[in-house]
């Protein structure tokens, strides 16, 4: 049960956002240009007229994001564990996870996205799949993965060495001290930052959109070249804010989360 002296600090904040965020919508409510931004940005007939063309373009998205979160995070994962693999035998796996993240992370996504999208189905190569869709998502995945791999690396760093030093001890081979002893804990140490990832690629997605792929933004797009009101925008908007907020504040619980448990085992 909550006392007075926690339930009081609560109240004031209550009233003073209610406050500020009350003064504000009336502000913009009541200044003579609100009836030409409403009208423009928020008319209800066009959200409405929108809303099931954008609404199909949204479920391509999370779709593309649900599969490419889940390809990157193995993917990632695999180059991560390659660069961290000492030994000259592991040399060639060493230097390729090196290649791999430094030339896809120096190139910006977009980018890739285009050169993949428009340039692979032009090769017509027998046997490789011409949708641009297809290998727009391929670019976006492993432009991700190349940064993922890093945060992967980071939290592999951040395991003490005397982890690695007990596991040789065991007994157990590099590759089995990786599987059981550093990787478990480094994934531990930065799903934090791999959450962040996630709410990051959910709205990225929509770069597909430049090589053609009808997702939300690109259905948006299509309704206001026919109606000259962005209405359909603010609809697309309030899509992703619904999928990213939520995801956003499961984040912020988990850090929280994992900082207390840091600070718990700390003391």
């Amino acid at each position: 049960m909550p006392t007075g002296q926690q339930v009081r600090p609560l109240l004031i904040a209550a009233v003073s956002t209610a406050l500020v965020f009350g003064l504000l919508a009336v502000f913009v409510a009541s200044s003579p240009q609100w009836p030409r931004i409403q009208a423009t940005f928020f008319g209800p007939e066009q959200m409405r007229a929108s809303f099931p063309q954008v609404l199909r373009g949204f479920w391509l998205n999370m779709r593309i994001f649900a599969i490419g979160q889940v390809a990157i995070l193995v993917l990632a994962l695999l180059v991560a564990v390659a660069r961290s693999l000492t030994g000259p035998v592991a040399a060639p796996l060493r230097i390729g996870a090196v290649v791999f993240i430094d030339l896809l992370r120096g190139v910006p996504s977009l980018l890739l996205i285009l050169l993949f999208g428009f340039g692979i189905p032009a090769l017509q190569l027998p046997g490789l799949g011409r949708s641009s869709l297809l290998w727009g998502t391929v670019a976006l995945i492993l432009s991700y993965s190349a940064y993922t791999a890093e945060v992967y690396r980071s939290g592999m760093i951040a395991v003490h060495d005397s982890q690695r030093a007990a596991a040789k001890a065991l007994g157990l081979s590099q590759w089995q001290s990786l599987r059981y002893a550093v990787v478990p804990q480094a994934v531990r140490n930065v799903t934090p930052a791999l959450l962040n990832g996630a709410v990051s690629l959910q709205k990225d997605v929509v770069l597909l959109s430049v090589i053609g792929a009808r997702e939300a933004v690109r259905e948006a797009q299509i309704y206001t070249a026919g109606t000259f009101n962005y209405s359909s925008y603010v609809v697309a908007a309030l899509l992703f804010l619904l999928a990213s907020v939520p995801l956003a504040r499961f984040t912020d619980w988990y850090t929280r989360r994992d900082q207390l448990r840091r600070l718990q085992r700390a003391f």
